[in-house]
Parts: C-alpha cells; sequence; structure tokens
C-alpha cells in the first residue's frame, strides 16, 4: 500500500529531527542531574510527565478509533515503564557523570535483541548474538571505574536499559494500532495522575514537605519538562519522515553529546578504560544494526517442489 503524503520518506528531515532527539535527550538528562540533589524524584518524574500530559493532551481531541481493554492494559504497562525507566536514570544520574550512565544505558539495544528471541521468538543468528557478548563486555568496561568509585548505584542504568527494552517490546506491540502522538498524551496523563496521587497520598513520605524550590530551580524543572517531551516528539516525527534503519545509528551520537554536556555543565569526562568501553558498545551496537539491515534486505527462502 502506498503511504499517504504526510507520511512519505524525507530522510532528510528525519535525520534532522534524530539529531535534535540526541541532543535534548541528554540535556534533558543534565538538567535532572542538575535537580537531582535539590528537588525529590517524585516531582521531577510529575514535571517531566506533567509537560507531556499538556503539551499533548490537545492530540486527545481529534476523532479515533476507542481503545480496546487490551490496548489499555497495553499502555497501562508502557505508561509505569516509562516511568520506572526514566525515574531509574534520573537516581542514576546523582551518582553517575553524565556521560557514563548515558553509554551504560546503550546496552539497551543489545537486551532488545535477546528479549526478541527469548521472548518472541525472532530469530537471531550466532553473529548478532557474539556481537551482543561483546556489548555486555563493553558495558562491564565502562561500569567498572564507577562501580569501584560509587558500588551499586552503577548498575542502575542496566536496570534503565531494562525497562526501556521492554518498553520498546510493549510499544512495537501498539505501533500499528495507536498513533504515536495519542499513545504519548495518554501515557503523559496516565503517569501524571498516578505521580500525583503518590504525592497527595505519601507526600511526606517522598521528601514534598522539605522541598522549598527557589526561582531557578522552577525554572529548570518547567525546562526539563519541555526538553523531555520536545525528545521524544522529535523521535515519533523522524520515525515518520525516514526509516528506522536510517534513523538507528544515529541514536549512538546521544554518547558524545552527553560527553560534551557532560563536561560543560560539571566538568566530568569518562577516563580512559570507560572511553574503551565505550568504542566497543558503539561498534558492537552499529555491527548488529547492521546485521539486522542484510537479514532484512536478505530474500525470503523459497521451499524446493514437491
Amino acid at each position: 500500500m502506498e503511504k499517504p503524503a504526510s507520511y512519505a520518506d524525507r530522510p532528510l528531515a528525519g535525520m534532522g529531527l534524530m539529531l535534535l532527539f540526541c541532543a535534548l535527550a541528554p540535556l534533558g538528562d543534565g538538567l535532572a542531574k542538575l535537580l537531582g540533589g535539590v528537588v525529590p524524584l517524585v516531582i521531577l518524574l510529575l514535571v517531566r510527565f506533567g509537560a507531556q500530559a499538556v503539551l499533548l493532551s490537545p492530540v486527545l481531541s481529534r476523532p479515533a478509533p476507542p481503545l480496546s481493554p487490551r490496548q489499555w492494559r497495553l499502555i497501562a504497562l508502557r505508561t509505569g515503564l516509562h516511568m520506572a525507566g526514566i525515574g531509574l536514570m534520573f537516581t542514576a544520574l546523582r551518582f553517575l557523570p553524565l556521560a557514563d550512565a548515558v553509554a551504560i544505558a546503550f546496552v539497551m539495544p543489545f537486551i532488545m535483541l535477546l528479549l526478541g528471541h527469548f521472548v518472541l521468538g525472532e530469530a537471531v543468528g550466532p553473529h548478532r548474538m557474539v556481537a551482543c557478548a561483546f556489548g555486555f563486555l563493553g558495558t562491564l568496561l565502562v561500569m567498572q571505574p564507577s562501580f569501584a568509585e560509587v558500588g551499586w548505584p552503577a548498575l542502575l542504568p542496566v536496570g534503565v536499559a531494562v525497562c526501556f527494552a521492554l518498553f520498546m517490546l510493549v510499544t512495537r506491540q501498539l505501533a500499528q494500532e495507536v498513533s504515536p502522538l495519542r499513545l504519548q498524551a495518554l501515557s503523559g496523563i496516565m503517569a501524571s495522575i498516578v505521580l500525583g496521587a503518590a504525592l497527595l497520598f505519601w507526600g511526606d513520605a517522598l521528601g514534598l514537605r522539605t522541598f522549598w524550590p527557589d526561582r531557578e530551580s522552577l525554572l529548570l524543572m518547567g525546562l526539563l519538562g519541555v526538553v523531555g517531551t520536545l525528545a521524544h516528539l522529535a523521535m515519533t516525527w523522524a520515525l515518520r519522515l525516514a526509516p528506522s534503519a536510517t534513523l538507528a545509528p544515529m541514536q549512538y551520537l546521544e554518547i558524545p553529546i552527553a560527553t560534551l554536556l557532560g563536561w560543560l555543565m560539571f566538568r566530568d569526562l569518562p577516563n580512559g578504560i570507560a572511553v574503551l568501553g565505550i568504542a566497543v558498545t558503539v561498534a558492537t551496537g552499529l555491527y548488529v544494526i547492521c546485521r539486522e539491515r542484510r537479514t532484512a534486505r536478505a530474500p525470503t527462502p523459497v521451499p524446493p517442489p514437491l
């Protein structure tokens, strides 16, 4: 079936939007790191998802088919995974340099590959399995200096990767059924309701009583919400304008951009072992993408005649 004009491939525009995402996503993480020592985690999450709900709720006024109970359950699961992933990343950033946390979280593609194979029964050849092993090795190299310095919090970005790998698998189930903008609007509203209720009933335990933001913190919180929402919108529109095979390698630009932002904002730079681990992770991740492209282009074998 021919794509509608509004969905026609425009690879340069898609690549530009993906580059914007790669800049905005680590900037949002950097803002969360700045605020992490001042603002309670639940409030940071409420700001992040509340901005998403406010900015995207007009999308829900458009006519759309009603959602089935199954779709509502998947959206709720996706929202919970999204909240958990961002919450773990914001927590990790209180302990780890920005570049290290982002690089460790890039173990996600390898986790997705394994989940696709063992959970969904997708075919994964030996080359990609070996690449996964090297990807995990690269992640361990990135993690080692941070683990030696701060201990168990260095494992938090691995939890981020697991949450977002599951998040992507659930999103894959919904992608052909619910529009991305509607999906993000509903997730923002769901998360805001859950987080608002948590603050209403357990605000004191979650640090609300001792939280008195100054003007600078309020401005940074507002910026965090806008940047986080715009980042995911940029990725959504990028995937509409260009094939995912074109855009996937660009996501690794997040790591050098996060390294630059980490130095500009916090004067943090990865050490030699972490740099080696980042190089291994990026190289194996790009190799996996190339193998998936080649597999996708390979013709389906025709069975021999009987």
